[in-house]
């Protein structure tokens, strides 16, 4: 009878071994919607987050997932889908802020960041920019001193940039009289160092015209593997991967400045941005561009 009950317990033990080694190996939520999405397949998406919401209620990690459904609804132009999830992750963004900050846990800030942009581009798509940008700024005013700033101020700038004076850049003087490239990347940033032999080719082609190459960036807190690092430490290694990926260009103008990245709205990276001879912004665009996508642009500033 003893060795019968221990043989129970021991099978129950290793049973829940087992049951704790799935949990810790199954994907979170959001990366079960994710996959869901890219398959297309979004009512098991929905079904998802709807069970996870009906056993733990709306978390954020409930909220990212829900987000990143009304992000697939709006890749796939189903516009008053996209309305309907993310207005529903805002307002249940704004339910849980009352009892916490935004920025306490990373989920709830791009739970929040997506549904204002989604909101606002659904507005875009819809022929009313003018209410999408007045939408944008109320929620910038709102979320200034907060990690969403940057995400919101990029979603103004793709909506309104393009034929305004270019933002002051702090570290680096835009020219006056020449034509200017924007280059803002991140030392962590695979899609940055895609771009470098692009970078080299432009300034190759065009820096004998002209063209001034300004690569601004800015420091988060590690270095290589996701090291803590000290402002110091980070500044040495971001000029380490300068030197290696961007030596082609290693002449030009490199600012470290945190505030650059929210005036510029440079939530992606790479963001890059055309200034005119005028000080014009012709160009602004959050995420990689091809050597054929952009050469014609920079022509176009001559």
């Amino acid at each position: 009878m003893i060795a019968s009950s221990f043989f129970i317990l021991r099978v129950s033990s290793f049973a829940l071994v087992a049951l704790m080694a799935a949990s810790a190996v199954r994907a979170d939520l959001t990366s079960e919607v994710r996959a869901a999405l890219k398959r297309g397949e979004f009512e098991q998406a929905e079904r998802l987050i709807r069970s996870y919401q009906k056993q733990h209620g709306a978390t954020p990690e409930m909220l990212e997932a829900l987000s990143w459904l009304g992000r697939g609804a709006l890749d796939a132009k189903q516009h008053e889908k996209a309305e309907s999830y993310a207005r529903e992750t805002h307002r249940l963004a704004v339910e849980l802020l009352r009892t916490r900050k935004l920025d306490e846990e990373r989920r709830l800030p791009i739970a929040l960041g997506a549904a204002i942009e989604v909101q606002a581009q659904v507005m875009a798509a819809r022929g009313e920019r003018s209410a999408a940008i007045d939408f944008l700024n109320q929620e910038l005013g709102r979320y200034r001193q907060t990690s969403i700033r940057t995400r919101i101020q990029k979603n103004i700038h793709l909506l309104s940039l393009e034929g305004r004076p270019a933002p002051k850049l702090e570290g680096a003087a835009i020219p006056s009289g020449k034509p200017a490239l924007l280059f803002f990347w991140a030392h962590w940033c695979p899609d940055c160092k895609n771009m470098a032999p692009t970078l080299a080719r432009l300034q190759k082609e065009f820096g004998p015209k002209g063209l001034v190459l300004i690569l601004p960036t800015q420091r988060y807190g590690y270095t290589r593997r996701g090291e803590d690092a000290n402002p110091e430490e980070e500044t040495r290694y971001i000029e380490s991967v300068r030197r290696e990926h961007y030596g082609a260009v290693a002449d030009a103008p490199a600012p470290i400045n945190e505030e650059n990245f929210r005036v510029y709205g440079s939530s992606t990276t790479p963001t890059i941005v055309l200034i005119d001879k005028q000080g014009v912004v012709r160009l602004y665009h959050p995420g990689e561009m091809t050597y054929e996508e952009i050469e014609p642009r920079v022509r176009a500033l001559f």
